[in-house]
């Protein structure tokens, strides 16, 4: 998918015809002719418009980053649980006068 090419698009119940105006990774600006507006510009994720070949490589994509994002979260509960015992503490002698 490039810049000018022809594609259609879902649109409401039906399929809509329009011209690629930018592309993104994720996602695609389509410039389309309507009745009361000709050259609306609407954006739509590379999935809805092309769900084969560019819906693969970014589901890879995500995949690969989930993995660090999942990381990063079990070393971060890890390195809270102390300072939550600690917070407990200092509120327990806060209250005794």
């Amino acid at each position: 998918m490039e810049k000018g090419d022809t594609i259609t698009f879902p649109f409401g119940k039906g399929e809509k015809e329009g011209i690629v105006y930018q592309v993104f990774p994720t996602t695609v600006y389509i410039k389309a002719d309507f009745p009361k507006h000709k050259g609306k510009i609407i954006k739509r994720s590379i999935m809805d418009v092309q769900p084969t070949k560019e819906g693969k490589k970014i589901k890879e994509e995500k995949k690969k980053g989930t993995k660090k994002k999942e990381a990063n979260i079990k070393a971060k509960q890890k390195t809270k649980a102390p300072k939550e015992t600690r917070k407990k503490g200092k509120s327990v002698k806060k209250s005794t006068p």
